[in-house]
């Protein structure tokens, strides 16, 4: 208890040291003096050291192991010089505590073995109480706020709603999303009641993560991509204002998806401090669609980290370009960085951002 006091002073004082920071500045479209650049899965499977923990625990276990979880957060952070750390977790933990039989398999990633197909599925899951079942992910939040240098912030995150259900209605990955995407069509009382569950478990959860320490949240909305504008309107968004309207005032949150060009202007409509952009659509023509008036996220492909340290410069230098100074801008990838990764190119890439966006 008297440790978990301590940590709790830390992420308290941290955040009066957090005022310069350039990546809490450009999510409030504040003026700064170079662009900031932190990356999706920084702490991963390209990482040697990560790699070495892995062979040791499964993932799950690191997940729910807040010591390990700090560990290879601030790892990340400190090794590639990003602008910011980000929690390591997994979007689907909450969907244990609902009652989902969630295994994370060798090779085949996430399997959901008793997924959703009826109605009468989703009105057996479960209240979530996040300081209770996911308190393991709130003591690494604590953690990692204690022992990050206190300019560096802290971002915290979960999956969106159509995300999560997917996983849960599909049962794992999907290319189609047919399982999906029937169950939303032909029992649509259902597909409502499990997004508003979910975004309810959802933004109590990220304010939770919030009152540990985290700075800043980020939702996940991975494979929203799947879906056209109609049924994004229908069968999405109010679920995400839902989301976005339960977030801790003043918080900035970022909204992310991948496949998203199409909605783009969806998404800003959903709510978010800062639109998150993949690398399909080039970032001026994303912002332009966005409007000036609220910052972005994005968006190098993260397949340009296997190319030349020639070519990953003028792939910053493009984007920065793109970005053409505007206040607002937080250079990252269009998705997470991939395994197999070179370390010694995610280390260029952030000094190339670091140097070409000096302001």
């Amino acid at each position: 208890m008297e440790t978990q006091m301590k940590l709790s002073e830390a992420a308290r004082s941290s955040v009066t040291n957090l005022s310069e920071s350039s990546f809490i500045k450009a999510c409030r479209r504040e003026q700064t003096s170079v662009t900031p650049v932190w990356l999706m899965r920084q702490a991963g499977r390209f990482m040697p050291e990560y790699r070495e923990i892995r062979a040791k625990v499964g993932f799950l276990e690191l997940c729910k192991t807040p010591a390990l979880a700090t560990e290879v957060t601030v790892m990340a952070q400190e090794m590639l010089g990003v602008d910011a750390a980000i929690i390591f977790a997994d979007i689907l933990l909450p969907l244990e505590p609902m009652g989902m039989a969630l295994e994370f398999t060798k090779g085949d990633g996430p399997q959901i073995h008793n997924p959703i197909r009826q109605a009468s599925d989703v009105d057996a899951l479960k209240n979530v109480d996040a300081k209770e079942s996911l308190s393991f992910v709130l003591e690494a939040i604590t953690m990692t706020r204690g022992a990050l240098k206190a300019n560096i912030p802290l971002i915290g995150f979960a999956g969106a709603p159509f995300t999560l259900a997917s996983y849960m209605i599909e049962g794992g990955s999907s290319r189609n999303f047919e399982k999906t995407k029937a169950f939303m069509y032909t029992q649509p009382q259902a597909w409502h009641k499990l997004m508003n569950h979910l975004a309810n478990v959802t933004h109590a959860y990220l304010n939770c993560q919030i009152e540990a320490g985290a700075q800043v949240v980020q939702l996940f909305d991975s494979w929203v991509g799947a879906l056209g504008q109609s049924d994004y309107k229908e069968y999405v968004l109010p679920h995400m204002k839902a989301v976005f309207a339960g977030i801790k005032p003043g918080v900035p949150a970022i909204h992310f998806g991948t496949g998203t060009a199409a909605l783009l202007k969806l998404m800003r409509q959903a709510g978010g401090t800062v639109i998150g952009v993949d690398w399909r659509i080039d970032l001026d023509k994303a912002w332009s669609d966005i409007g000036y008036d609220i910052a972005v996220q994005g968006n190098l492909d993260p397949c340009v980290l296997f190319a030349t340290g020639k070519e990953i410069r003028t792939r910053v230098q493009d984007i920065l370009k793109q970005a053409a100074g505007r206040e607002g801008f937080i250079f990252n990838l269009g998705h997470g960085i991939l395994p197999g990764t070179p370390v010694d190119n995610v280390k260029y890439l952030v000094e190339c951002v670091h140097e070409l966006g000096q302001r």
